[in-house]
C-alpha cells in the first residue's frame, strides 16, 4: 500500500469528507492542487476560508448570503407578499432559471424526516410564521420536492398555516417537458392527470 507525505495524506482525507468525493476523487484533486501554481492554490484556500468568514443566513427568509437581508427580501422590485418555500438555498435557483417568478423565498433547509431523526424543530420555520401572523403575506408557494419527505413537509406546513389569513398554494407535479410517458411511474402520471388544466 501506498503511503503519502503527510500533507498530501491530510488534504486527500478532508478532500473525502465532500460529498460524492472517494478516496480516488480524492487523490486526483489533491495531486491536481499540487501541481498548480501556488497563487492558484493559495486562491483556493481564500475562497474557502472567505467561503466560511463572511457567508451567512438571511435573518428573513434563511437564504446563504453576504449580505443581511439577502437580495431577494431586500429588492424592491420583489413582490414581497408572494413567498415560495424550498428546502434548499439551491433550490432557488431551479425557480429563479423559470424567470416567471417575482416572488421571495423561504428556505427550511431541509425536510421532516423521522426516520433521520429530522423534525419540525430542526427545520427553520419560525420566521415564515413570524412573517404569515404579521399579515405581511398574501400567498405561500409549497415547492418542496416530490418526495415522502417533501410532501410530508408541505403537508405539515399547509396545516399550521391554514389558521392564517393566506392563500397556500402547491407546485404541480408531473410528466417532465420532453420525456415519453411511456416511461412515466404511476405516482407521476397520477400527478400529470391531476394538475391538467383546460387548454
Amino acid at each position: 500500500m501506498s503511503r503519502f507525505a503527510e500533507p498530501m495524506s491530510r488534504l486527500i482525507e478532508e478532500l473525502k469528507k465532500l460529498p460524492g468525493i472517494g478516496a480516488k476523487n480524492a487523490q486526483r484533486l489533491a495531486f491536481h492542487i499540487l501541481r498548480s501554481s501556488a497563487d492558484d492554490a493559495r486562491a483556493l484556500a481564500d475562497a474557502v476560508r472567505e467561503l466560511k468568514e463572511k457567508l451567512r443566513l438571511c435573518s428573513i427568509c434563511n437564504n446563504i448570503t453576504d449580505v443581511d437581508p439577502c437580495v431577494y427580501c431586500a429588492s424592491p422590485t420583489r413582490n414581497q407578499r408572494l413567498v415560495c418555500v424550498v428546502e434548499e438555498p439551491t433550490n432557488i435557483s431551479s425557480v429563479e432559471k423559470t424567470r416567471s417568478y417575482n416572488g421571495v423565498y423561504h428556505v427550511l433547509h431541509g425536510t421532516l424526516s423521522p426516520l433521520h431523526g429530522v423534525g419540525p424543530e430542526d427545520l427553520r420555520i419560525g420566521n415564515l410564521l413570524l412573517r404569515v401572523q404579521a399579515s405581511e403575506v398574501d400567498e405561500v408557494i409549497l415547492a418542496t420536492n416530490p418526495t415522502v419527505e417533501g410532501e410530508a413537509t408541505a403537508v405539515y406546513l399547509a396545516d399550521l398555516l391554514r389558521s392564517a389569513q393566506v392563500k397556500i398554494t402547491r407546485i404541480a407535479t408531473g410528466v417532465p417537458a420532453g420525456s415519453d410517458i411511456e416511461y412515466a411511474d404511476e405516482v407521476t402520471m397520477a400527478r400529470a392527470m391531476e394538475g391538467r388544466h383546460e387548454v
